[in-house]
């Protein structure tokens, strides 16, 4: 379900040799693919971002066993929630939630975008390049 973005429509962040520069299109995107892509290591990055931008909240397998993140979620607004390891943290429910929620944002990473209502142009890869001594993460189209 297409919503503009609500909470920012660009991420831009620095890690050591790693660049971010993610441009968001939509409230929910998704960012799928292979193991050893760089999509954990993406999150480590958003979850140091997290840090400085109080907007921004990263959930990922570990927070399965504190049951407290469905909670977070659904009582926010105004939120940009980045979730790794979505096959293992968002159940049905949560999917169909997330799917008609117009008061936060989500850049949700997996590998099954089942159940949440989205469209080919909020599927995404992660793409690297290497420039340099640096290597630019940013968003490709999945199909």
């Amino acid at each position: 379900m297409k919503i503009k973005p609500i909470v920012t429509d660009h991420i831009q962040t620095k890690h050591t040799s790693f660049e971010v520069d993610l441009h968001l299109g939509s409230n929910v995107t998704f960012i799928s693919g292979d193991s050893g892509t760089g999509k954990s290591a993406l999150y480590s990055f958003l979850e140091e971002y997290a840090a400085e931008d109080k907007n921004v909240r990263c959930f990922n397998y570990l927070d399965l066993n504190k049951k407290t993140y469905k909670g977070s979620i659904k009582r926010s607004e105004g939120k940009l929630f980045v979730i790794d390891n979505a096959d293992i943290l968002l159940d049905d429910s949560m999917r169909s939630y997330i799917a008609f929620d117009s008061k936060n944002q989500y850049i949700i990473i997996g590998r099954n975008p089942t159940g949440l209502q989205l469209t080919v142009d909020e599927i995404y890869e992660l793409k690297s390049e290497r420039t340099d001594s640096i290597t630019l993460l940013t968003l490709a189209k999945s199909f």
